[in-house]
């Protein structure tokens, strides 16, 4: 991590002995799409941008060119070229790849040189703009579960001590997939260090690539950790969500492991969630969902704490939620994870330290008040760091514009979701409801985000829609070659 801000006058310095640079940008799904080039490429297009090609806007994560052609790239236009601007401030070096210096890039339209409408990292910070401009900044913390695998050892690559887990699958069921570990340890001492060089080298190598974890702890099931990032202003903790992966994935290939960030990886155990916290601070540092003095008459006493604004911040996006819902859960899994009884939410739903709702308060008195925030639970490992919170901020800031008013009551203390207490409506439970919701004419997605950006998005999660209902699965098999 460099110390010393990277500009433009000093980024040649800073790269003196280095003879290559890597770079990546974000696509839609949240993968890492990226070159390695030289360093005389770099310094000659590092102000003014390169040209990539803008099919990364136009596959899937597979590769596959979408159902529908949408309008970033497409036949008509030659998948032409976008351009792809290094982001001097994102600069780091990878420590498992010999230190090779490292950008992230965000990309441009050629015409316009205005972010590509679905540019993850474009559409974010647009989303902050107004909080901004009003005087605010975006706090976020993100955490993340996730399992992890390891192959039998007739199946490792023989260049590398990487699993294969693909070539694996091709000749098992998914779940003789064996797991990292067994049974169910979470907050375990012990079960680290049964592969105590991966679970220390993913931590050191966090800090050394500027995605500091805060805790990291194993979950409850088999081979399943969780880790909290360190909090930080929202547009630089989405980039450093989606670099975690990153090493984690990296870090498991050197150890033969694979981990996976998909929702729900095991059937009748707990999903992987991706929850992300949120606040807004004023210019000089102070907490703005706060409230100085307790409210002597809320109107729920669970935010008897909560300023006026964190209020109105809450209410817009637990209004938008049921719009929004391919950004938090954008594969048709995802909805796997999203079922009753499975510390998932499923309403639009919020109440004080209540984890069975879709956004829980942390505000006094049971927690101190710098640290007052709103945590919300309804996104999945797999979502895109930086949609998730685009969505967050957009959908709470509009709250905060039209003033509006908390839509639905907390849940009580022990009330489950989808329980007689429990007013708010049902989210989605397929990707095509979602889809259909986010779509729709007057969507809140539209209004926040604009028809370019829904028209996109929402093609491409069409698309991975009609790639399941064309799927025939083993399930479907195994019920019914012989029974009907």
């Amino acid at each position: 991590m460099c110390s010393t801000p990277v500009t433009l006058d000093n980024v040649a310095q800073l790269l003196e002995d280095d003879t290559r640079v890597k770079l990546a940008g974000v696509d839609v799904d949240g993968m890492l799409r990226g070159k390695l080039i030289c360093k005389k490429k770099f310094l000659s297009t590092v102000a003014d941008g390169f040209g990539f090609c803008s099919v990364v806007f136009g596959w899937d994560m597979h590769d596959r060119t979408y159902y529908k052609e949408l309008a970033i790239s497409n036949k008509d236009n030659g998948y032409r070229d976008l351009v792809a601007v290094p982001d001097l401030s994102s600069f780091r070096r990878i420590p498992w790849e010999n230190n090779v210096p490292f950008f992230l890039v965000s990309f441009l339209d050629p015409d316009t040189r205005q972010p590509v409408c679905a540019c993850p990292r474009g559409l974010l910070r647009t989303a902050l703009r107004k909080a901004e401009a009003a005087g605010y900044r975006a706090m976020a913390g993100a955490e993340y579960e996730f399992y992890q695998f390891r192959v039998p050892q007739e199946y490792s690559s023989p260049e590398r001590s990487a699993s294969s887990t693909v070539a694996f699958l091709k000749d098992n069921p998914v779940e003789s997939l064996p797991s990292l570990t067994e049974g169910m340890f979470a907050y375990s001492l012990t079960r680290p260090i049964h592969n105590q060089d991966y679970y220390y080298g993913v931590f050191d190598a966090c800090e050394q690539f500027n995605c500091e974890i805060e805790g990291w702890h194993t979950e409850s099931g088999p081979g399943v950790f969780e880790a909290a990032l360190q909090f930080g202003e929202a547009k630089e903790m989405a980039d450093k969500a989606g670099l975690f992966k990153f090493v984690v994935k990296s870090i498991g290939t050197k150890h033969g492991i694979t981990p996976t960030f998909m929702a729900k990886p095991r059937e009748g155990l707990p999903g992987n969630s991706g929850h992300m916290h949120i606040s807004l601070v004023t210019s000089d540092g102070q907490n703005a969902f706060l409230r100085s003095n307790p409210d002597p008459s809320p109107p729920y006493a669970d935010v008897a704490h909560l300023s006026d604004l964190g209020r109105h911040f809450l209410a817009g996006v637990l209004t938008g939620l049921p719009d929004i819902m391919p950004l938090f859960a954008p594969t048709v899994n995802s909805y796997k994870r999203l079922v009753e009884n499975f510390w998932a939410p499923v309403t639009v739903s919020w109440g004080l330290e209540h984890r069975a709702a879709s956004i829980r308060v942390i505000s006094p008195p049971t927690a101190s008040p710098k640290a007052t925030r709103l945590e919300v639970r309804v996104p999945g490992a797999d979502a895109n760091p930086h949609f998730v919170l685009a969505a967050v901020v957009a959908l709470g800031w509009r709250g905060v514009e039209k003033k509006l008013a908390i839509p639905v009551p907390p849940l009580s203390k022990g009330e489950e979701m989808g329980g007689t207490g429990d007013q708010g409506v049902r989210l989605a439970k397929s990707l095509r409801e979602a889809t259909a919701a986010f779509m729709r004419p007057d969507s809140v997605a539209r209004e926040v985000f604009g028809d370019a950006f829904v028209d996109h998005f929402g093609g491409t999660r069409e698309h991975e829609a009609r790639l399941w209902e064309d799927a025939v699965t083993d399930w479907e098999v195994r019920r019914y070659i012989e029974t009907v």
